[in-house]
């Protein structure tokens, strides 16, 4: 991988992170059009996503440190009560990503027709939630692994991670404003989860198809990006307008589809 490829999908990851349309689908087309070997997929894929993981922390940096610091309270606190709904939030991708982890790389292959379809379904989730009822339910510890759940079937490519807990909340009857905020929080656990196992197991130390020079670059761009996007989406999904990103999706997964058949 060339560093202006890794640069491009370094800045594809970063945009599409917290927009509702699937980075891992958008990498996945990438690594094909680009002609990059399968092998170095996922270890490129989970760099650019701690990445982005680590602009949400900027990002929300206060918002964390304070629920951090509210653990050493030693109280039953809403903060407290806030980082247990995280806390579940992460045990269905969790105990998926560790009992089926091979199986879950296997689908990091580049397969258009697959990210294609799950675009479409991507797509109906969004428009779903977009013309559903709007609720006004704060998020509770039931709604938290329901949106759980949701991030656990979004670790297939080309299923949107934000896309699927946002329109989840809002189809369960969250409020929209809080959905956000807890959407990317709550993929900071899963993701530098995902990236400590890889580095104790010494997978990435081992994984010789992947250059340092472009994958730092891909990252650092994923990292800028993401700062940007993140902000932004956070607007988004409070004025509701989601249907733009399901045509996008639909559109995206239609082209993909046509390609891959």
């Amino acid at each position: 991988m060339s560093i202006i490829e890794s640069i491009i999908l370094g800045l594809v990851q970063g945009l599409t992170e917290f927009l509702p349309v699937s980075s891992s689908g958008h990498l996945e087309i990438g690594h094909a059009l680009f002609g990059i070997e399968e092998g170095s997929n996922l270890t490129y894929d989970l760099a650019l996503h701690g990445a982005t993981v680590l602009s949400t922390i900027v990002v929300f940096w206060k918002e964390i440190s304070e629920l951090f610091l509210g653990i050493f309270k030693f109280k039953w606190t809403e903060s407290n009560k806030y980082v247990v709904m995280l806390l579940l939030s992460a045990v269905p991708a969790g105990i998926v990503g560790v009992l089926f982890e091979d199986q879950i790389e296997a689908l990091f292959t580049g397969n258009l027709l697959v990210v294609g379809c799950m675009l479409l379904v991507t797509a109906s989730l969004l428009s779903f939630a977009n013309f559903y009822r709007k609720g006004t339910r704060k998020i509770g510890f039931a709604d938290s692994l329901i949106i759980g759940f949701a991030q656990m079937v979004a670790l297939l490519p080309g299923l949107s991670r934000s896309g699927a807990t946002i329109a989840t909340g809002m189809l369960i009857g969250n409020d929209k404003s809080q959905l956000a905020k807890f959407s990317f929080l709550m993929v900071i656990i899963p993701i530098l989860g995902a990236n400590f196992l890889k580095i104790i197991g010494g997978d990435l130390s081992s994984d010789t198809s992947v250059d340092l020079i472009p994958l730092l670059a891909g990252a650092i761009t994923a990292f800028v990006a993401g700062l940007v996007a993140c902000k932004w989406m956070v607007n988004i999904v409070k004025k509701g307008k989601l249907i733009y990103f399901a045509i996008y999706c639909a559109v995206i997964g239609i082209v993909a589809i046509a390609v891959a058949i």
